[in-house]
């Protein structure tokens, strides 16, 4: 009987210490969208996304049959409600209510909803009306799943485009744009109170192309590069998405919301483009995504958030062949109608780790055109690294409600030497050095109790 209780001790903390592994994958998500004829069946792509590390889905609407299909799969699911139901829902608390019955009570919980976005970049759309009634509107649908009994278990948030910064280089600096920045505040309260995340869309293929040098190319693609260093914070940075995270994290802390969790909503790279486009290729793809998913499964965090992967939903899960505007915005699929890889960027349960190209690839048909005459490109100097400006905003149409917008991305700027320092405790929040701490106690722990159990029963089971 002993010998019993010890085999089936150590049986169980090995499914416990797989199950933190597990746990640390549970950041990749992925953007569904459906501008397009020609997508397989929900029941398909459900099946497809279980042969994946894929543990996340982001829809821009509540498409019921696409929801049922994804139930008893374990795969989580933020879903959207629609820029033109917000003033409705503002207005009359039974709208909210009705929405949700007939959106989320059937399906829930074996579908497992984890979050309900109001909106799609709303405050890019400069539709006042839709601004100022955004958050009346998230407030009466949070009311309603609290009515519900499952106001703690669905969280209610909205996706930014990275347009809400009006400064972003050196991530230091970031900061949101004054003419939005009392109606952010009124978001962000409601996000800290309710333990929501702030969901945002940093797309490192755009600041390449208002600055298309290779050394740009490499910081964008996780490739090695010499890095762009921040004065404010004397930290060398080698990637933009870090710098583009670090960025938002900076604006939340400067309006005092060092609380607020950040949710990557879309990042991606297109694997095709028009001849005058910059920066589409298969290569450039892969790396990007291969080597974004790889950072992730590091855990090794931005500068100012390290140890933590922030959840990502890479753009996207197919093509949307529907879609208007230049070849790239239909060509940001990983997967193919008929389910096959676009490209294998390491997202297959059966082989997850996959080489990423190591030197920035450009595409040989894109010819690299001299910078537009509002952003002129400081020519590279041998020893002193040129850091490219972020992005303003993110630019593939999300959905039909959601026009693409064209970034205005500002004058690069030369950068100091490029001296690393260790992040300190002030640049990071308690909440998330006690969260590292927990995570790495609970695995040590694990791993202690796992040793001595192997230790003692070895004999009995040998």
């Amino acid at each position: 009987m002993a010998n019993l209780l010890q085999t089936s001790s150590f049986f169980f903390l090995c499914f416990f210490h797989l199950a933190l592994f597990a746990e640390s994958e549970s950041f990749i998500g992925i953007n569904y969208g459906q501008i397009a004829d020609n997508l397989p069946a929900p029941e398909a792509t459900a099946k497809l996304l279980q042969s994946t590390s894929i543990e996340k889905v982001r829809l821009y609407g509540s498409d019921p049959v696409i929801i049922k299909a994804l139930a008893n799969t374990g795969v989580g699911i933020m879903i959207g409600v629609a820029n033109g139901d917000i003033p409705p829902m503002a207005s009359d608390p039974n709208f909210a209510k009705g929405w949700l019955s007939s959106k989320v009570l059937p399906f829930y919980p074996a579908s497992k909803i984890i979050v309900i976005n109001v909106g799609n970049e709303v405050m890019l759309s400069k539709d006042q009306n839709l601004m100022t009634n955004l958050l009346p509107a998230m407030q009466n649908l949070q009311n309603a799943l609290n009515d519900a009994s499952i106001g703690g278990k669905i969280k209610v948030s909205t996706v930014h485009a990275m347009a809400v910064l009006k400064q972003s280089e050196p991530p230091s600096s970031g900061s949101f744009d004054p003419s939005i920045t009392d109606l952010l505040k009124g978001l962000l309260e409601f996000n800290k109170a309710t333990g929501s995340p702030f969901a945002v869309n940093p797309y490192p293929y755009f600041a390449y192309q208002s600055d298309p040098r290779p050394d740009t190319l490499a910081f964008c693609l996780f490739q090695p590069n010499s890095g762009r260093f921040d004065a404010g914070t004397n930290i060398k940075y080698t990637s933009m998405f870090d710098a583009q995270v670090d960025a938002v994290r900076s604006a939340l802390n400067a309006l005092g919301f060092k609380e607020v969790e950040i949710v990557i909503a879309e990042t991606g790279w297109p694997y095709k483009g028009d001849s005058n486009e910059v920066g589409p290729s298969i290569e450039n793809a892969k790396a990007y995504n291969g080597n974004l998913i790889s950072h992730l499964r590091s855990m090794v965090g931005t500068p100012l958030m390290p140890g933590i992967s922030v959840d990502t939903y890479l753009f996207a899960l197919y093509d949307e062949n529907l879609k208007p505007g230049p070849t790239s915005e239909r060509s940001f699929g990983l997967f193919k109608p008929d389910l096959t890889m676009t490209y294998d960027a390491g997202l297959s349960k059966a082989n997850s780790q996959d080489p990423m190209p190591k030197t920035p690839v450009t595409p040989s048909n894109t010819s690299m055109p001299p910078s537009s005459p509002k952003t002129p490109v400081t020519p590279s100097l041998p020893e002193t690294p040129v850091t490219p400006s972020l992005p303003k905003t993110s630019m593939p149409p999300s959905s039909p409600e959601t026009p693409a917008t064209s970034s205005l991305p500002k004058t690069p700027v030369p950068s100091s030497s490029p001296k690393t320092k260790s992040v300190s405790k002030a640049d990071v929040s308690d909440a998330q050095l006690q969260s590292n701490i927990d995570y790495a106690v609970q695995f040590n722990l694990g791993v202690l109790v796992l040793s001595q159990i192997l230790w003692h029963s070895m004999p009995h089971m040998l």
